[in-house]
């Protein structure tokens, strides 16, 4: 992606919040399959299930978690806000890559100095190192002023 390029866009992928609403619905038939006459596990489920609800509708009300353009790029915040970053507040853009329960986790890292954005495989629809390897010929070559950047931060994983 070249600096004069239009917009980009990394979303969450559609069949995501599909297969959570799938699990809230087997939820719920798990609940009341196994409740017995017993409120308390259908209440669990139902809870369960609201939670996975909630998740899934996060996903169709924000699914873009990252845009971007020449001025600069717009992330998803809170349940389904949005932030507006210019390039100039944008300190570093990384990539955390650790393992962890036995699984490799990426992340991407959105660093403005007063604010750190992770966005996950899951939330790009993408490699984050592959999205890190694009927006880093975007970055301004120096911070705003009183800033310093790390010279030395590669957008590969570690």
């Amino acid at each position: 992606m070249h600096p004069e390029s239009t917009t980009r866009q990394w979303r969450v992928p559609v069949t995501l919040p599909l297969v959570k609403l799938a699990g809230a619905a087997f939820l719920v038939a798990l609940g009341l399959l196994f409740a017995e006459g017993d409120p308390v596990r259908v209440a669990l489920a139902g809870l369960g299930a609201a939670a996975l609800a909630l998740w899934a509708a996060r996903d169709l009300l924000a699914p873009v978690r990252l845009a971007v353009d020449p001025a600069g790029l717009t992330v998803v915040t809170g349940f389904a806000g949005r932030r507006r970053l210019d390039w100039s507040v944008v300190e570093s853009i990384s990539v955390d890559d650790r393992p962890r329960f036995g699984l490799r986790n990426q992340f991407l890292e959105i660093d403005t100095g007063e604010s750190l954005h992770l966005l996950s495989r899951h939330d790009l629809g993408a490699d984050p190192a592959e999205v890190a390897r694009l927006l880093q010929p975007l970055l301004p070559p120096f911070p705003a002023a009183g800033r310093s950047r790390d010279s030395g931060q590669d957008p590969t994983p570690r």
